[in-house]
């Protein structure tokens, strides 16, 4: 009988697969928790959409992204149609405030250089949020750019990068 006795105190004590589960769920919940502050307080350029221009100024012919893809695959081949493009740039900032956001744009090289040129566009948020805001080069300054090698957008508070986003090719 002593060893039943024995046996008995050394057992361990069964654990039910809901108190695991609540564990492990606030575990995540105070994860999720400490990382929200940081991913609320960001500055971020999200996505960057060049589009070709036609000889109205439009991007594409209907709503559809479809059509909208063919029609710059079309553009793009018939370049005596394009009258400029613009850089759909979808940003955002947790912090209100005045920014600037800054378009760089690599051409080819002419006379031993590299063609660039810049865009800028002042741009404000009162209130947490991401938004649209579309930097275009046109008329006579595009046609005397020329194609587009690589390009840069980039997010300024003042003199202070916040953010960036730029093409693969970009140097």
């Amino acid at each position: 009988m002593e060893g039943s006795e024995s046996a008995s105190h050394h057992r361990p004590h069964p654990v039910s697969i809901s108190a695991v589960l609540r564990i492990v769920c606030q575990l995540l919940i105070a994860l999720l928790l400490l990382a929200w502050p940081a991913r609320a307080a960001d500055q971020r350029v999200i996505k960057v959409l060049p589009h070709l221009l036609d000889k109205d100024g439009a991007h594409t012919v209907s709503p559809s992204l479809f059509d909208r893809d063919a029609y710059q695959s079309w553009l793009k081949k018939n370049p005596d149609h394009q009258t400029g493009v613009r850089y759909d740039i979808h940003w955002r900032s947790a912090k209100p405030g005045e920014f600037e956001l800054k378009l760089e744009l690599l051409g080819r090289v002419e006379k031993g250089q590299i063609k660039r040129r810049t865009v800028e566009g002042k741009v404000s948020v009162q209130r947490s949020k991401s938004q649209w805001t579309a930097l275009s080069l046109t008329g006579e300054d595009f046609k005397q750019f020329g194609p587009i090698v690589a390009w840069r957008v980039s997010l300024w508070q003042g003199d202070q990068l916040v953010a960036k986003h730029q093409s693969f090719l970009w140097e």
